[in-house]
């Protein structure tokens, strides 16, 4: 299985953010699976667009 993650377009770590803050509003504090499974995914977008230190 591969680790690698590739994105459609790039986005900041800000737009990122803001989608998962997104998704949380709308399951109401608990994630479905399928969330989760988005959440993830999301996590790994937002870690791959966030800053990293030199």
């Amino acid at each position: 299985m591969s680790t690698t993650v590739e994105y459609a377009f790039d986005r900041t770590a800000d737009e990122v953010n803001e989608e998962i803050r997104a998704l949380w509003l709308r399951s109401g504090g608990t994630l479905s699976v399928e969330q989760r499974e988005e959440y993830q995914r999301l996590v790994l977008e937002w870690a791959a667009a966030a800053p990293q230190p030199v």
